[in-house]
């Protein structure tokens, strides 16, 4: 029977693969077949066509970003897209003395304009000012594509599948995850789902700190403190105390300090019985880590801490030696990198650090992972170390043609005090305690908006429990995400579980509200299958538009991984959606039926977008 369930299991899983590959091809041959994936890729081509027509010089010459400039419009009433083109090409053929070059910028925007393919993307072009091109979007056309999400669900961008690293979390072994690692964390996993639902292959790797001096140190005391450490295993669930118990041993016994140098010698040799102490102090880690990735979604991590790297380092050190690119320098073994200090590839005493692990890691995941691209989302301070091992790893030659190298750096959690985030004590707060009291915060707020007199919010006490965990952990990760993720950021429970304004309570509400409307009309989704969408009022279609620029939104973050522009497009959705709903009715209106069809989208577009995050949705509050 449990081999039977393993063949089930693996059949799934094979299935499961199968569906991504066939998901994944469909968006190539879309994308080779001249179909755009997003409104703004749609548009682009039309006006990239129209220009090779119009002035076939230009193209054949210069780079794109050169010459072809669409961009969304600020302000509806010059249209949903600008094309602003027209000053770059007048320049362009001014200077390369085109014998037939137009008069002035608007003058190439007629040409452009007369060359526009005929298509059925566009109702009309306007020429603006000096040259700018206002295009306005059939109408029909925006109606057609919001159904096909109805039919097909929200649709990634064309892409060009590849295997993906992203480096996040990383905690260190023998202490407790704490705020600083929340948003290497949260951040991480956004991005992860954001590549993996535009069809990339993400490898979720936890490069954890299992390896190194401090070992020796946490080692000797297992093995001093609690002798018959194998027999009766000690209690050491609590690794911030164990860790500290550590720490004012070898800072105030000079023998203890000696013999936990040695007892790094004794590990890195390969001793059983130190190998033991380190297995047992890894595995009450990874129990204590799994705490924070269970409350926070987190699946699918791949731990490949430091001692994964740890054989494989003389070989990359001898590589880099033999490619010229070691130095010698009072006894250690340098990099230089163009910075004021170099990379150590080995250090003074024969030992290896941060920085050869690092270059390790680098040259495995593109060379034996065959990564295309590798993420490391890690503090801002990092910023620079990761700028050398990118340098390093370009100059030994280990990046294919093609092949991205990316660092996501984050700014800090501050508390009220615009200081780092620490308990009343002074305590560097503990993750699943942060985690933990959002969601008992989350619970008083949902109770006392139940008791509130005239209140919709009614639950039963195991619904109240689930939802209080949703929200909870939603505030925490939408508070974190919304903001730049260089920005430092002021941590407020109280900011976080606002109903009003940019936050995952609010966006939560929307959706619920939402939820209500269709069910309160009681139409089964099947019967709006062949309905489309109106979009005669002007926040009809102004909501209509927004929803269909989601793909655009996925892009842009794919590509500069920056998850507060979801967090943006999700607020302006919910914005839009209200001012639909007070402006244009739904149930028993004549356009009942179109305007259900934008209430079924936009929820299916939100929860879709909320996933992307790392969010859960609740149907009722």
């Amino acid at each position: 029977m449990e081999e039977l369930g393993k063949r089930l299991a693996g059949n799934v899983k094979a299935l499961e693969e199968v569906e991504e590959a066939l998901k994944a091809l469909k968006r190539q041959v879309q994308a080779s077949a001249g179909e755009e994936s997003t409104l703004i890729s749609a548009v682009t081509l039309l006006f990239e066509k129209a220009i090779a027509e119009a002035f076939p010089v230009v193209p054949e010459s210069l780079e794109k970003s050169r010459w072809l400039v669409v961009q969304a419009t600020s302000d509806s009433k010059h249209g949903d897209y600008q094309c602003n083109s027209a000053m770059a090409i007048h320049k362009i053929l001014k200077d390369k003395g085109v014998a037939d070059a137009p008069k002035a910028p608007r003058d190439v925007s007629s040409r452009i304009v007369a060359c526009l393919p005929k298509n059925k993307v566009l109702l009309k072009t306007e020429i603006a000012g000096p040259g700018f091109i206002n295009i306005f979007l059939d109408p029909a056309y925006i109606a057609e594509s919001f159904a096909k999400i109805l039919k097909n669900g929200p649709q990634p961008p064309s892409c060009q599948p590849q295997e993906v690293v992203v480096d996040f979390s990383s905690p260190n072994i023998a202490k407790e995850m704490h705020v600083g690692h929340l948003r290497s964390t949260i951040i991480g996993e956004s991005i992860c789902r954001v590549l993996e639902f535009c069809g990339h292959k993400v490898h979720r790797i936890n490069h954890v700190g299992d390896w190194g001096t401090q070992f020796g140190m946490l080692i000797n005391h297992l093995r001093t403190a609690y002798p018959n450490f194998h027999e009766q295993p000690p209690n050491i669930s609590d690794l911030t105390t164990f860790y500290k118990e550590a720490k004012k041993r070898f800072d105030e016994e000079p023998e203890f300090k000696e013999a936990s140098r040695q007892s790094v010698v004794t590990l890195q040799a390969g001793d059983p019985y130190s190998l033991q102490c380190w297995k047992t102090l890894c595995e009450v880690s990874r129990i204590q880590f799994q705490m924070v990735y269970d409350r926070l979604e987190c699946a699918g991590l791949i731990e490949q801490g430091e001692s994964f790297y740890n054989s494989r380092i003389p070989d990359v050190v001898k590589e880099l030696t033999e490619k010229g690119m070691v130095e010698d320098s009072d006894g250690a073994k340098i990099i230089q990198c163009g910075k004021q200090f170099p990379l150590m590839a080995v250090k003074s005493d024969g030992g290896y650090g941060y920085d050869s692990t690092d270059l390790t890691a680098v040259k495995y995941r593109l060379q034996e992972m065959k990564a295309g691209r590798v993420i490391y989302v890690t503090d801002a301070g990092q910023s620079e170390h990761f700028e050398m091992i990118f340098h390093a790893a370009k100059r030994a030659g280990w990046c294919d043609a093609g092949a991205r190298l990316d660092h996501v750096p984050f700014g800090l959690v501050l508390g009220d005090d615009k200081k780092k985030f620490k308990t009343r004590s002074g305590e560097v707060t503990k993750l699943v305690d942060l985690l933990d009291e959002a969601v008992t915060r989350s619970l008083a707020h949902l109770r006392e908006r139940m008791n509130t007199e005239g209140s919709t919010t009614q639950m039963a006490e195991g619904d109240l429990e689930e939802a209080s965990r949703r929200i909870g952990y939603g505030c925490v990760k939408y508070a974190d995400l919304r903001q730049h993720r260089i920005s430092d950021y002021q941590f407020s429970y109280d900011k976080m579980l606002d109903l009003k304004g940019n936050t995952a309570v609010y966006l939560m509400y929307s959706y619920a509200r939402i939820i209500s409307i269709k069910a309160r009309a009681g139409v089964k989704l099947q019967d709006l299958a062949n309905v489309l969408p109106s979009v005669q009022h002007p926040k009809e279609y102004q909501l209509v538009l927004h929803i269909l620029k989601f793909p655009e939104v996925v892009e842009r973050v794919a590509d500069t991984l920056l998850p507060h522009l979801i967090c943006e497009f999700l607020y302006d959705t919910a914005e839009k959606f209200n001012d639909f709903y007070r402006d244009c009715h739904v149930i028993g209106d004549p356009l009942q039926s179109q305007r259900l069809v934008i209430c079924e989208v936009v929820a299916t577009v939100m929860r879709k977008g909320m996933s992307l995050l790392g969010i859960t949705p609740l149907e009722k509050i």
